[in-house]
């Protein structure tokens, strides 16, 4: 619930107004039953017990990379559903990438995540749930989320709105917009919803390819939206909230990773305010995707840099932990988790 909807709610039940903000305090102090509101009334304790429940993200496994610090989680919910979150640590702090969805119903062929189906949305109080499962378990304060991790978060859009509210606000975890980013594979009309939202997040695009025929091999959703749409959708976004826009490019040896595909990339993205994330591919199992190479990574992003459109390639974190999401969950259920 947020501030207001919490509010509403005790007043409804005939409790005073000023215990609301109180529980409102509690929850985003990462306490995970009411017991632990040390200043509430029991029979309020009691009253919440009976009638409500908080999201609760426990942690079923849990891997640490030997080389940088990366921590990847399997987390369960209450209905035994399981959803992977990542922290990495970077010197202005600790960033999470959380997901949205448990699976995911966009079927890109190099994510793991889509492999394993589609179950359900996550809540906005799951999403929380996971970074302060993180924070409790690390004993970090998290400065950064991005909504990155299994599921699209643009098919789950009053759930994610909503987090995306809580997370921000100055009652709750106080993590300014500017510091969420939120990734899509490009549901063209839920970008003009979100912008006129003007939260002041990242918006992150998965482009994947240069051209709408090597999209559609890859991505199903450029069989529903071109290239073309889901760009002016990003130069409205820029437009109305300001905020530039960032391109996810994984590179697949053979391919999307040709001289010619980094110049038709370029002529695309002339004169956008953006930036371009490169990514060497992941390796999942029955995708027989190669990552590009590292002579192939760097002519790429010269081409992109010739033609003035900042480019970097994505830092690798927590590869010896297969880091990126879906992965560890097809693993787990794999090997008969519950």
């Amino acid at each position: 619930m947020s501030l207001q909807e919490l509010t509403e709610f005790i007043v409804k039940n005939d409790f005073p107004k000023f215990r609301a903000k109180q529980i409102f305090g509690w929850l985003n102090k990462n306490v995970i039953s009411f017991d632990e509101m040390s200043n509430i009334p029991t029979n309020l304790r009691l009253f919440l017990e009976s009638s409500c429940y908080i999201s609760v993200a426990n942690i079923e496994k849990r891997l640490v990379s030997r080389y940088d610090n990366t921590v990847k989680y399997l987390f369960s919910f209450n209905d035994g559903e399981c959803v992977e979150a990542v922290v990495m640590t970077y010197k202005y702090g600790h960033s999470i990438c959380i997901s949205t969805q448990v699976g995911c119903k966009m079927g890109c062929t190099f994510c793991a995540t889509g492999k394993s189906g589609f179950s359900r949305n996550l809540t906005a109080g799951e999403m929380l749930a996971q970074i302060e499962a993180a924070q409790r378990d690390l004993n970090v304060r998290i400065s950064n989320i991005v909504l990155m991790g299994m599921g699209e978060p643009l098919d789950n859009f009053e759930n994610v709105v909503k987090f995306i509210q809580l997370a921000s606000s100055d009652e709750g975890l106080n993590i300014g917009a500017r510091h969420i980013t939120l990734s899509t594979c490009g549901i063209v009309p839920k970008i003009y919803e979100l912008a006129d939202y003007r939260f002041g997040i990242t918006l992150s695009v998965s482009l994947h390819a240069p051209n709408d025929q090597i999209r559609r091999r890859t991505m199903p959703i450029a069989r529903k939206y071109s290239i073309d749409e889901l760009l002016q959708a990003c130069k409205d976004y820029f437009k109305t909230t300001g905020r530039r826009v960032s391109f996810e490019y994984s590179m697949i040896s053979g391919v999307n990773d040709s001289d010619a595909n980094a110049r038709e990339l370029a002529n695309r993205l002339l004169g956008m305010n953006c930036h371009v994330n490169l990514i060497p591919v992941n390796t999942v199992e029955g995708t027989g995707y190669l990552k590009s190479n590292i002579k192939r990574q760097q002519s790429f992003i010269n081409i992109l840099a010739e033609n003035n459109i900042a480019a970097t390639v994505r830092r690798t974190l927590g590869s010896d932990i297969n880091a990126s999401c879906g992965q560890l969950r097809r693993k787990h259920f794999n090997e008969g988790g519950k």
